[in-house]
């Protein structure tokens, strides 16, 4: 069997395992339940189960073989997936930018709210790819869009990457601009207010900002809008009434 992790042995302990993710077992039920107890007013308007499987099965129509997943955010630090391979990869004409704004409990509320990143249109991205073995895409999509496409939000498709030079189609998740909670046109006061203050029950803001700095950081990837956006959230925090 091949070491996932032969071309980033350094990731071997910041990829968390599969095993030990909450997303692996995330069902609609477990995250209503968890907004509810949290004390949140349940706004989300979830996919039910034949809506996502069709969203699924219409991304995934005509792929056959391994599957390639390009990951820019949380899927970085915890895809929870059962990969046979990690790699590093450069997505042309997308862009990481922080334009999701959490105000339905997950890294955010109404009050506070909080912003993630999604992948647009824009100049490239870099990231990772998780390659899947074609005997296990099935179960590892299917839990996949129970985490990605729990709700409206991102379109499900196929994007060229390119891993060491070599361009392969991977399956990502774009922002969805007929949402409301993306906002392209975000001001950069009001991401570093949100980046900062929002807290819901995947976490903080902050915490996700800050994971993702880090986990591009480990692979030498610079990106100068997400480190800019972290230095003066934690700026803000700190001068927050304590």
């Amino acid at each position: 069997m091949t070491d996932p992790f032969l071309y980033h042995p350094e990731l071997l302990h910041l990829v968390k395992p599969y095993t030990d993710s909450f997303f692996r077992t995330i069902t609609t039920e477990k995250i209503k339940a968890q907004i509810l107890s949290s004390g949140q007013e349940l706004t989300i308007n979830f996919h039910d189960d034949r809506t996502r499987e069709r969203i699924r099965a219409e991304a995934l129509a005509g792929h056959q073989g391994d599957l390639y997943v390009f990951a820019y955010g949380s899927l970085m630090w915890d895809p929870a997936l059962d990969f046979c391979e990690v790699r590093r990869a450069f997505a042309p004409k997308h862009q990481r930018r922080f334009m999701l704004v959490d105000r339905r409990g997950g890294r955010g509320t109404r009050d506070a709210p909080g912003v993630m990143a999604a992948l647009d249109s824009g100049t490239g991205c870099d990231g990772l790819v998780f390659k899947i073995n074609a005997d296990k895409v099935d179960n590892e999509t299917e839990i996949l869009f129970r985490r990605e496409a729990i709700a409206p939000g991102y379109l499900a498709r196929f994007v060229p990457v390119v891993i060491d030079g070599e361009t392969v189609p991977a399956l990502t998740f774009l922002a969805d601009h007929a949402q409301d909670h993306m906002q392209p046109n975000i001001t950069r006061a009001e991401q570093i207010r949100f980046a900062a203050t929002g807290k819901g029950i995947l976490g903080t803001s902050l915490e996700y900002l800050q994971n993702t700095v880090e986990q591009l950081g480990r692979l030498g990837i610079s990106d100068d809008d997400a480190s800019d956006l972290l230095r003066a959230a934690l700026i803000y925090e700190v001068q927050l009434p304590s």
